[in-house]
């Protein structure tokens, strides 16, 4: 008889202790899934300026106590683009323009305010994406050659080429070479035919210009080569290329499950212009340092990570 008593104590003072142990269990979990952040998956195109941006948001938000998985130098736009759609990313910058010709396949415009809000709009109803604040700098496609070159042909803006195009090769990147923001819409809107281009990374374009590999090329005019290598952009005067600006764009399902993620994203909105980006861009391209280590000073300096 005591035997049995003393077992039923034993079992159900087993009972209240395993009851306990779920209950701390539980509570545990509880508090850590409610003051977890959730794991942001960034990504970025092939190119020195998107290579920086990329870095800078990923240490913005890993100072807010985010842990981020870096995917960076996935691709070109499509491939960066595709990847944000199907869940591989949760965010990435985009450029206005390209997002408005490359992605989104719409016409041409020029007005930076229109273009954003039709970008935003329309990632909105067809990706479920959406556009925060741009950063402040326009990263516009530009047609550079040497400045010497120009002078001699009395070349000062694009429209200038008519006539002159037929006997010039043209390099750009592929992407250029394709698009109808790119090599095939400039010379229908100008009304002028190249005699040849070629295609290659946009990292030497400027290299093979300069070294008369090629008379004249497409770039980026935020990017710090220009001027070192003695080249001038010609004036885009009717004008055809819209305004690029860079903007993080993010998934709405990732901003759903953590609401203050814009707001510490939207922490670089406005604050850097053309020569800012050029000069961070030309560290990179000139002077071999590596982009994260960029993105890192810069933004230690200007206090917005510790």
């Amino acid at each position: 008889m005591f035997a049995s008593v003393t077992n039923r104590m034993r079992y159900s003072m087993a009972l209240v202790g395993c009851a306990i142990l779920l209950a701390a269990m539980t509570a545990c979990d509880s508090g850590s899934q409610s003051g977890t952040k959730p794991i942001i998956k960034i990504g970025s195109k092939q190119f020195t300026e998107h290579l920086i941006v990329g870095n800078m948001y990923a240490l913005i938000l890993e100072d807010a106590g985010y842990t981020v998985e870096r995917k960076l130098n996935l691709g070109g736009t499509a491939v960066v683009h595709q990847a944000l759609v199907s869940g591989e990313l949760d965010m990435y910058a985009e450029y206005t323009g390209s997002a408005l010709a490359a992605i989104l396949k719409l016409p041409l415009q020029t007005d930076q305010q229109q273009v954003y809000d039709t970008v935003k709009r329309e990632y909105d109803s067809q990706f479920k994406l959406t556009w925060l604040d741009p950063i402040g700098f326009n990263n516009t496609y530009a047609i550079a050659l040497p400045q010497a070159k120009a002078a001699e042909m009395g070349i000062t803006k694009i429209s200038d080429l008519k006539g002159k195009a037929e006997s010039m090769t043209i390099a750009g990147s592929q992407e250029f070479l394709s698009r109808a923001d790119g090599l095939p819409g400039l010379e229908s809107a100008y009304g002028i035919k190249f005699k040849d281009s070629k295609g290659m990374d946009s990292g030497l374009v400027y290299q093979a210009v300069a070294a008369g590999q090629v008379d004249i090329a497409s770039g980026n005019s935020t990017d710090g080569r220009i001027a070192v290598l003695n080249l001038v952009l010609l004036e885009d005067d009717l004008p055809f290329f819209p305004p690029y600006y860079i903007a993080p764009v993010v998934r709405q399902d990732t901003l759903a499950k953590d609401p203050e993620l814009a707001t510490v994203l939207n922490k670089l909105a406005g604050k850097i212009d053309e020569k800012t980006i050029a000069g961070l861009n030309l560290q990179v391209d000139d002077e071999k340092k590596e982009p994260a280590d960029v993105a890192r000073t810069f933004l230690k300096e200007n206090g917005y990570i510790k």
